[in-house]
């Protein structure tokens, strides 16, 4: 990563959190701890972000990225982490039409799960791990599946 990688992130991120109300601006604003409390993160982090000294971890990435209601993707693309030819978008051929023209359904987690050969043991492993990095809406749509423990 360089600085200039770095100061173009920062630039960008400061105004998705201005833009979501957050105010980051004001020493008392409390913008900056109401984003680290609501994105379960440090508010170190937020502060080592904004003053441009270092790139958030892939997990405060995530959890920034939920709570600012951006893609995982499109953080991940800005920060220099990954390339858009890293993480390429399904053309609209293959997403949502079959090879007869008609409309196809998207996979559910399960149906992925299935197609790749997931083991039975690992299923629920691969559905929480694979469901955070789907948009808000279709996590919503997961089975609740949840180990019970008494």
């Amino acid at each position: 990563m360089t600085v200039s990688e770095l100061e173009a992130f920062t630039v960008w991120i400061e105004e998705v959190i201005r833009r979501r109300g957050y105010d980051i601006d004001s020493p008392r604003g409390g913008g900056k701890s109401r984003l680290a409390d609501e994105a379960g993160v440090h508010r170190a982090a937020i502060t080592r972000l904004l003053q441009r000294q270092s790139m958030p971890d892939l997990e405060t990435m995530r959890r920034l990225a939920h709570v600012l209601d951006i893609p995982v993707r499109e953080m991940l693309i800005r920060s220099g982490r990954l390339s858009e030819e890293d993480l390429p978008l399904p053309s609209s051929s293959e997403a949502g039409v079959d090879r007869s023209g008609g409309e196809r359904q998207q996979l559910t987690l399960e149906e992925a799960a299935t197609a790749l050969g997931i083991p039975a043991e690992q299923r629920e492993m691969f559905l929480r791990v694979a469901g955070q990095f789907l948009p808000a809406p279709a996590a919503r749509d997961l089975p609740a599946r949840r180990s019970r423990r008494g």
